[in-house]
C-alpha cells in the first residue's frame, strides 16, 4: 500500500479548497507526533525534531530543504541548538492541503535518514 511519503505534491491554485477538518484529521492520524496549530488564522502542521547538537540539526534542515525544493513545496523551519521546528501549510490557500501531509511524511523520512537523535522527537 502506498503511504503518504510515497506520494508527490500537486500544483495548487488560488481557487484550490483547503482540506475539510475530517479529511485533515484522517491524514493527521497517519503522522505520529505532528500537531495542528493555527497562526494568524491559518492552520498548520507542526513538529519539533531533536538532535544531539546544532550541526546535526542543520544537516536535517539541509536535507529537508532539498526534498522541499524537489517538490516545490517549502516549510517554515526554525533551527536551534539540537532542535528543528518544522511547520507545513499551503500559503496560496491560507491553510492545509493534502500536500502538507505528504511533506510532513517526507519530513519523517528525512529524519529517519539523519544521524541518530539524542532523544525521541517531541510528541
Amino acid at each position: 500500500m502506498e503511504g503518504l511519503a510515497d506520494l508527490h505534491c500537486v500544483r495548487v491554485g488560488a481557487g484550490t479548497p483547503r482540506l475539510e477538518t475530517a479529511d485533515a484529521d484522517r491524514l493527521l492520524a497517519q503522522l505520529p507526533g505532528w500537531r495542528r496549530t493555527e497562526v494568524e488564522g491559518e492552520a498548520r502542521l507542526e513538529k519539533d525534531f531533536l538532535f544531539e547538537n546544532f550541526a546535526r540539526a542543520m544537516e536535517f534542515a539541509d536535507g529537508l530543504a532539498r526534498v522541499a525544493e524537489a517538490e516545490d513545496h517549502h516549510p517554515a523551519l526554525r533551527v536551534e541548538w539540537g532542535r528543528v521546528n518544522v511547520a507545513w501549510w499551503t500559503h496560496r490557500i491560507g491553510g492545509l492541503h493534502r500536500n502538507d501531509f505528504i511533506m510532513a511524511a517526507r519530513t519523517e523520512t528525512v529524519f529517519a535518514r539523519c544521524s541518530p537523535p539524542s532523544a525521541a522527537p517531541d510528541e
